[in-house]
């Protein structure tokens, strides 16, 4: 039986027990990410927590809708069982009728042929070789900016949050992130240092300017190139391609699997393809009820 609770009447333990045990497991799922980055969430619940599908909720005009939080990425059904389609679609029709308004990013793993959906498009790469071997999946192009930059000696190195947000509103305002979205994603920095489950890494000159840099997450299966930003100098420095190959020599012959995030964009698409990394395809639901 799937039933719905609030939020208040969820067992954390038990939810977050079959969200690290789920085949299909993924870092935003956690009641301390959702905690952090949703403005509400509930949850659907199969029996005894033996599958979860989380519902990140607003309200505007007294009307309640699910939505993706910024910050994240696929969610949808988790277990540690194999999700087959007829149980999405048992969650998917349990969802309350109090939301008139649903989106939905179902994680990769979710089948939901049964109902009209957008193909979305994630590149990831696995991590299970040795970085000569991941080297040699490198486009060409990015081989030569990585060579480009051996000689100029910058320094990869732990980071703040602080300026790597600075910097997000310094060059990347048409992005059009709303305030609130970077103090959640500062709130869970902060989280993920505490926890042991991310890290953020700049790149500096030799006169310590700071140039660019990425927050990662990182769970027990999955490393997320979650935030990225450059100076101009940066750019053309390429030293996003640095912190990228850094983290790949670092977490080179493990069993995580990089998970680049998107994306839909042709270039930014074209940029995670010249590492090596392979597209995954995840589907969004989109849905208005009267």
């Amino acid at each position: 039986m799937i039933r719905y609770l609030k939020n208040n009447e969820i067992d954390l333990k038990k939810y977050d027990a079959c969200i690290q045990t789920a085949l299909n497991s993924r870092i935003y799922a956690f009641s301390w990410y959702l905690n952090c980055v949703a403005d509400n969430w509930d949850v659907l619940v199969l029996n005894d927590y033996e599958a979860v599908m989380p519902l990140p909720w607003r309200q505007k005009y007294f009307i309640k809708y699910i939505y993706p939080p910024a910050w994240t990425q696929q969610l949808g059904v988790f277990s540690k069982a194999e999700v087959h389609e007829t149980l999405i679609a048992e969650f998917v029709n349990s969802i309350p009728k109090k939301f008139k308004k649903i989106t939905i990013q179902f994680n990769s793993q979710n089948n939901v042929s049964f109902i009209k959906t957008e193909k979305r498009i994630n590149y990831v790469l696995d991590l299970n070789k040795p970085y000569e071997t991941l080297l040699k999946s490198f486009r060409k192009d990015r081989k030569y900016r990585l060579n480009q930059i051996k000689n100029k000696n910058f320094i990869v190195k732990n980071t703040t949050i602080d300026e790597l947000i600075l910097l997000g509103k310094l060059h990347y305002s048409y992005l059009k992130i709303e305030d609130k979205s970077y103090q959640n994603l500062k709130s869970l920095s902060e989280l993920i240092l505490t926890k042991g489950t991310g890290f953020l890494l700049g790149v500096y000159d030799v006169n310590n300017e700071f140039l660019g840099g990425s927050m990662f997450l990182k769970d027990h299966k999955r490393l997320t190139y979650l935030y990225s930003v450059a100076t101009e100098m940066g750019k053309q420095n390429h030293v996003i391609s640095l912190v990228l190959s850094h983290v790949l020599k670092e977490f080179s012959l493990s069993n995580y699997v990089l998970d680049f995030e998107g994306s839909m964009i042709k270039g930014i698409a074209s940029f995670y393809k010249s590492f090596g990394a392979i597209p995954e395809t995840y589907l969004q639901f989109n849905r208005f009820r009267l």
